[in-house]
């Protein structure tokens, strides 16, 4: 993947995200600014999606730490690079536990 194709790819991701959250009217406020994405609940934690367009990687900032994702060609999904979890199924789990309110994000 090029970096153009990379960055597509986060736009992407970063789009289908704003998209959901709006579906689904979670007590929470976002922006998207410099292609970065913050999420900010109502507790005052953020969660912070942002792109490492050297290492091609998305890189999610929660609570509970510092995740990175690598985009799967097999899959074609962005996946965790430690133990393989799909993007949305962890940022699910990351919103979930920060909003105190099940949230659920898919990607199809």
């Amino acid at each position: 993947m090029d970096e153009s194709e990379f960055n597509q790819q986060v736009d992407n991701v970063i789009e289908h995200i704003e998209e959901q959250l709006d579906e689904l009217e979670a007590d929470l406020d976002y922006e998207t600014a410099g292609g970065i994405f913050a999420a900010t609940f109502d507790n005052g934690t953020k969660i912070i999606i942002n792109r490492q367009t050297p290492l091609k990687q998305i890189w999610v900032a929660t609570r509970s730490g510092g995740f990175h994702f690598d985009f799967d060609q097999e899959t074609d999904a962005w996946r965790k690079d430690d133990d393989g979890t799909e993007l949305f199924k962890a940022l699910s789990n990351y919103f979930t536990e920060q909003a105190g309110e099940s949230i659920e994000l898919i990607y199809e």
